[in-house]
Order: C-alpha cells, then sequence, then structure tokens
C-alpha cells in the first residue's frame, strides 16, 4: 500500500495533516499532468487545486485496484477533460502557441534540472496530447503501464503502443529541434 493510500485513509478518518501530506507529495505532478492536457499552467494549477477540493468535498471511495496517483491522477484527468469539454462549448479552447509566464519557467526549471531535460520537456510540448500524456506518467512519473493505462483508460496492449507512437514522435521532434537524446 503506497503512502498516499495510507494518508487518504487517515484523512477520512479525520486527521487533517494526513490531507496536507498528500497535497505536498503529489501536487507538482499532478499539475504537470493535468498541464499537458490544457497546456496552460494557470489552468492546470486550478484544475489540480479542484482535484483535492473534490477529495475533501466529495470523498470518494479509494478502493486500492490502482495505486493511490494512478487514482488521483484519473480523477484530475477526468476534471481537465470536463474543463477542455466546457471550454470547446464556449469557444474558449486554450491557445497551442502559448506563451510561458516566469512563474512558469521557474516552475519548470525547478522540476527539469539540467539543460537537456529542458529541451526534451519542450519538444514534448510539441507532440500530440495523448502522447504528452503517456511520457508523462511512464517516464516522468514512473508509472508502470498498467497504471497508466488504468489513467488514460485504455487495454495495457493498446497503451505499450501509444508509448513506443510517443517515443517516435519525441525522437523525431527532438531532431527537428535539432537535439538528439540518446536514451529514447
Amino acid at each position: 500500500m503506497d503512502n498516499g493510500a495510507s494518508s487518504y485513509r487517515r484523512f477520512l478518518a479525520g486527521d487533517d495533516n494526513a490531507f496536507a501530506e498528500i497535497i505536498r507529495e503529489y501536487r507538482d505532478g499532478l499539475i504537470l499532468y493535468i498541464n499537458s492536457f490544457v497546456s496552460n499552467i494557470t489552468d492546470a494549477e486550478d484544475l489540480a487545486e479542484d482535484t483535492f477540493i473534490k477529495l475533501v468535498t466529495k470523498r470518494p471511495r479509494y478502493n486500492g485496484k490502482a495505486s493511490f496517483r494512478t487514482w488521483l491522477y484519473t480523477i484530475g484527468g477526468n476534471l481537465a477533460k470536463d474543463y477542455l469539454r466546457k471550454a470547446a462549448r464556449r469557444g474558449t479552447l486554450p491557445i497551442e502557441d502559448y506563451e510561458m509566464t516566469p512563474d512558469e519557467l521557474e516552475l519548470e526549471i525547478l522540476v527539469i534540472k539540467n539543460e537537456r531535460d529542458i529541451a526534451l520537456h519542450r519538444s514534448m510540448g510539441k507532440l500530440k496530447p495523448e502522447y504528452r500524456q503517456i511520457l508523462w506518467l511512464v517516464y516522468f512519473e514512473g508509472m508502470s503501464m498498467k497504471d497508466a493505462s488504468a489513467v488514460i483508460g485504455i487495454k495495457t496492449h493498446a497503451t505499450e503502443n501509444l508509448a513506443y507512437k510517443a517515443r517516435q514522435a519525441l525522437k523525431a521532434q527532438l531532431e527537428k529541434d535539432g537535439f538528439v537524446y540518446e536514451n529514447l
């Protein structure tokens, strides 16, 4: 049982400090995962906050079939998808050539420590959203293909194929951007 699950159980039993542990452990990764959907760090932060608010107000049942992180990211991903559907109806979808604010750049530099990883991250931003999501879940968050397939909502074999295509697309994008990443 992972730490998030035990913290969530303690929170449900009335320990508010356990919820603070969940936020500290999962906040940044959840924001960056949601950002792979919405391509706007401010909206991603708001949606991550909405995810945590949902845990507090609705107290959804965690059944332990997947890791706590997988379960939490699934909730956040669903909120992001709902947000995008509503934005599409309003005609306010985020623009593709979004300029990063100084705060967003600082977050990027904090999470991605060196120049090589920054180039990798920027090239990933140019990929299709489903490619960015699978790469983020599997390689940055370290999820298994099984857990990533649960978050995305497709079969494990399809997730493996998607990860392969995403790696190939990332490699091509890196080469297009003039960078060769040896470990792809």
